[in-house]
């Protein structure tokens, strides 16, 4: 059982509004060490340098999109077994098997709760205590 007040998020997305509030519900439900990135290539940067127990990334980004660094993540040495949550405004089918094809572990579909939030953690790495 993964303690929420012990996981290392990295959180990606091009708008600051969407970290700020992706970083507010994970607190909410206990999540304390929080890194954010505001692009695929800024993630991959981060995610080489640090130890992380899961990646919640947004799909439409500039510069890599989230299926880019998902790929990027999964061809990595360091963090190719790290849980990657796939946030995306759009839920089209095209997209979550393009993503389950790369190797992600769960998608989120924007706006969510914190409970929606904690389910979806919870199916990756199992129950937070």
């Amino acid at each position: 059982m993964p303690n929420a007040m012990a996981m290392k998020v990295l959180i990606v997305d091009d708008q600051k509004s969407v970290r700020q509030m992706t970083r507010m519900t994970l607190e909410q439900i206990g999540v304390r060490h929080i890194t954010e990135a505001e692009n695929g290539v800024a993630a991959l940067a981060t995610a080489g340098t640090q130890p992380l127990d899961l990646i919640i990334s947004d799909y439409n980004m500039p510069e890599m999109d989230g299926l880019g660094l998902l790929r990027a993540v999964r061809s990595h040495p360091a963090v190719r077994k790290v849980p990657f949550i796939l946030l995306t405004g759009r839920g089209d089918k095209e997209l979550v098997v393009m993503a389950a094809q790369a190797g992600v572990n769960n998608y989120l579909v924007k706006p969510f709760t914190p409970d929606i939030l904690r389910t979806k953690i919870e199916q990756v790495v199992g129950r937070l205590s």
